[in-house]
């Protein structure tokens, strides 16, 4: 999700020097995940089809319609065609159609960040089960190759995702350089591996009525709902489509999919099948026997190349969330470190880096094959899919002014889609789809406990708080000792005295001659015009009131929004100004409003976060902090 693009604003979103080269990276980044269901999304779903039965016709044919309409719908129509028109300032993605429909509704909306909380969640439960299912499923086929290496399958992928994960924080943009051309190699190969085999029964192209899907799903019950959840594997990934708008622009997305993405992944699928039809034993390893022995490892080392793009997509993905998950104070501030001057999207988040590795190192030693990780997958992205479908229908109706009933006949069959295979996807809760929806729960708990914990801890302080304008008055009467400077106090409130100001006033005697109330806002926008980013506005000979404005894809850095003032005439010199930041020692209490875990969760969470001073990039040697103790 996260591309090493230099962007340029068009009506389209961020491009480069060319529509080819947007395309081209686009193929790298965007269609990783979902380029390589080929892999296991086949296998998986014939397998349950079966269940325990040898193969048959109608297995095979009313699989690949599922998965033909199931690419058409979801991903063709829904995210291609449609949603990638919702974007949010040149941005898409989950968090931003919740703040698309936040914008539209015209307020904040508890059951909008409910779902975008949700959907999010998910996306990064995602995250840890992509690399695992995908980079087993590759190296997989040395077991095909050579038997006597089966046992060294797992030891390998754990190799190869150790290392994956250890690089993050050397930037992206090397690789990323590399993603584009692989995968052109990748889907080329694999689109000219199905027409080889759809030779083998040509009739298999029948699955292309959707008779075939409607009737085996209609005709098997139990078992059909089972296969339709094993088909969701296909589309997995679809969602990045979206997310990733705001990287490459509408129209190269569009572009790379409609003619070059979907057509190899179809002929793959179809390939597969007509195989098995020829051969209903090849369906334990479909994928690598379309090849000739000779070609199975050159195929492995080809496909453990394209998960290992795959997953550093969803990786940087999960950094690029987290961080708008972070500025629009739903988490923390988390350490965020900056890999690249000139590529946008470039960050690494070491604390989410080491999450995502723990989780995705369980997850492959605790189900060791794709066929037992394929349980757990599909629930994630179907969560994300139906929150996406809810939130697109307020967008439709309320941003776009279409009439409600308009725009519910256009989203509400993508909605009913959505939420069959996230029912299918709920049979398998016990099989391992637990492990994402427990992810879930815990990762929207943290978030509910942040939100909760700090709207308490306003209140809490705002008790003890003094009104700005009375202080200023007070100050008037009787003058404190006044000194040379500008003296620059970080509040999330500019109506209230800073809790550092006070403390100055009441230790240190002493008045800085110039004094700024700095806050810090976070805009429903991924970003902010320039003409935007400073408002200054001085209340009384020593105090002025500033207020910078960031969108959620920016990264804040206050000196140098502060530079913008001069042209506004304020003369700030960095040199001369000392920035006063409260830091907060929490307390427990009984009487918080949150039960005793949630207390200690949120002051948890409040020590692990990020320094102030690092996250808006101030120099440190220019920083007082000035400590206070709070109950909550």
């Amino acid at each position: 999700m996260t591309a090493s693009i230099t962007q340029t604003e068009t009506q389209d979103g961020p491009v480069t020097s060319g529509f080819w080269s947007l395309t081209l990276g686009s193929i790298g980044v965007v269609f990783g995940d979902i380029g390589t269901s080929p892999l296991y999304a086949f296998h998986e779903a014939v397998r349950g089809a079966a269940h325990g039965e040898p193969v048959s016709r109608v297995m095979v044919l009313g699989v690949l319609s599922l998965i033909l309409w199931a690419l058409l719908i979801v991903v063709t129509a829904k995210y291609v065609l449609l949603l990638l028109r919702a974007d949010n300032n040149g941005e898409g993605g989950t968090l931003s159609l919740m703040a698309l429909g936040q914008r539209a509704l015209g307020r904040r909306s508890w059951f909008l960040l409910a779902l975008g909380v949700v959907g999010a969640s998910m996306f990064i439960g995602d995250s840890m089960i992509t690399p695992a299912i995908s980079v087993l499923s590759a190296v997989e086929g040395l077991k095909l190759a050579t038997p006597a290496l089966e046992h060294y399958v797992v030891p390998l992928t754990v190799l190869i995702l150790v290392l994956l994960f250890a690089v993050q924080s050397k930037g992206t943009a090397l690789v990323a350089s590399a993603f584009g051309p692989v995968m052109v190699i990748w889907f080329a190969v694999i689109a000219v591996m199905g027409a080889v085999h759809i030779a083998d029964d040509p009739s298999v192209l029948a699955a292309i009525n959707p008779y075939y899907a409607v009737q085996f799903v209609l005709s098997h019950g139990t078992i059909g709902l089972v296969t339709l959840g094993a088909v969701f594997l296909a589309v997995t990934g679809g969602e990045a489509l979206y997310a990733d708008l705001g990287h490459f622009g509408r129209k190269p997305i569009q572009s790379a999919w409609m003619f070059f993405v979907l057509p190899a992944l179809l002929i793959n699928y179809f390939g597969q099948g007509a195989l098995v039809l020829s051969d209903p034993s090849a369906i334990e390893h479909s994928f690598y026997r379309m090849v000739p022995e000779s070609l199975v490892l050159p195929l492995v080392g080809l496909a453990t190349a394209a998960t290992v793009i795959a997953s550093q997509a969803v990786i940087t993905g999960a950094y690029s969330l987290v961080y708008q998950a972070v500025q629009l104070g739903l988490l923390p501030r988390f350490e965020v470190r900056y890999t690249s001057e000139t590529h946008a999207g470039q960050i690494y988040l070491p604390r989410v880096n080491r999450l995502l590795l723990i989780g995705v190192m369980l997850l492959v030693l605790l189900f060791h094959t794709p066929s037992n990780l394929a349980s757990a997958y599909g629930i994630a992205v179907s969560t994300t899919m139906v929150a996406d479908g809810i939130m697109g229908f307020i967008v439709i109706w309320k941003l776009w002014n279409w009439r409600a009933a308009t725009a519910a006949a256009v989203i509400m069959p993508f909605v009913i889609v959505d939420l069959s295979f996230f029912s299918a996807n709920l049979l398998k809760l016990l099989e391992g789809a637990w492990v994402p929806l427990l992810f879930g729960v815990a990762m929207a708990g943290t978030i509910w406990t942040w939100r909760k914990g700090s709207g308490i801890l306003i209140q809490k302080t705002r008790r003890i708080e003094v009104p700005l304008d009375d202080l200023i008055r007070s100050l008037e009467k009787r003058p404190p000792h006044i000194v040379k400077g500008t003296a620059v106090f970080l509040t999330s409130d500019p109506s209230f005295v800073p809790t550092a100001l006070l403390h100055n006033l009441k230790h240190n005697k002493v008045l800085h001659e110039h004094n700024v109330i700095l806050t810090i806002e976070t805009a429903h926008t991924p970003r902010v015009d320039l003409s935007e980013r400073f408002r200054m506005e001085k209340i009384s000979e020593k105090f002025s009131k500033v207020r910078l404005r960031f969108g959620y894809m920016e990264q804040p850095n206050v000196p140098k929004a502060l530079a913008i003032a001069r042209k506004q005439g304020w003369q700030f010199d960095i040199m001369s100004t000392s920035f006063f930041v409260s830091r907060r020692s929490l307390k427990a209490s009984a009487q918080s409003g949150m039960p005793l875990w949630q207390d200690h969760l949120f002051i948890a969470l409040s020590r692990s976060a990020n320094d102030a001073t690092d996250y808006f990039q101030i120099p440190t040697g220019r920083v007082v902090e000035v400590g206070t103790q709070v109950t909550i």
